[in-house]
Formats: C-alpha cells, structure tokens, sequence
C-alpha cells in the first residue's frame, strides 16, 4: 500500500484518483474515501465534482470535527470560485 501511496505522489492526482475509483461501490459509506476523492479532484480543478465528493463526506462524517475539517475544504472552493473584490 505504502508503494502506491507513493506512486499516487509522483504520478499526481489523476492517477491517485484513478486508483480510488474501483473502489467506489465498496467504499460507498467511507467518509475518508469522498475526503480524499474530493482533495483529488479539487487538485484537478474539477469544482464541481469536488463539492460533490466534500458534501457526501461531510455527511458520512462520524464526528464535528472529521465535518469542519472537510468544510474548510468547501470553504476554499467557494472562495475561489467568488468573483474578485468580494
């Protein structure tokens, strides 16, 4: 596992959500799994299905702060995407 995670590193976040993909219908219910697909994502300059990807962890979020911290996450997307001067 360690070698892909390292693999994922070099290659990018393309490849890492490549990776993750086929393990959507299993990792359905994992909140780390939309986390980080939504991280992936976002690296890619996918917006909006990166706000897909934080939204279903933050409801899969077992505790306040797994939440907040994916909402930081939603919080820099909508910033970026707020027209200049706002």
């Amino acid at each position: 596992m360690a070698d892909r995670t390292v693999d994922c590193k070099v290659r990018g976040p393309a490849a890492a959500l490549e990776m993750i993909e086929p393990l959507a219908l299993q990792l359905s219910g994992y909140f780390y799994f939309f986390g980080a697909k939504g991280a992936f994502l976002l690296q890619l300059g996918r917006k909006k299905e990166a706000h897909t990807a934080f939204n279903r962890a933050i409801a899969l979020a077992n505790t306040p702060a797994e939440a907040a911290h994916i909402r930081l996450h939603l919080d820099r997307l909508m910033l970026e995407g707020a027209p200049k001067g706002t």
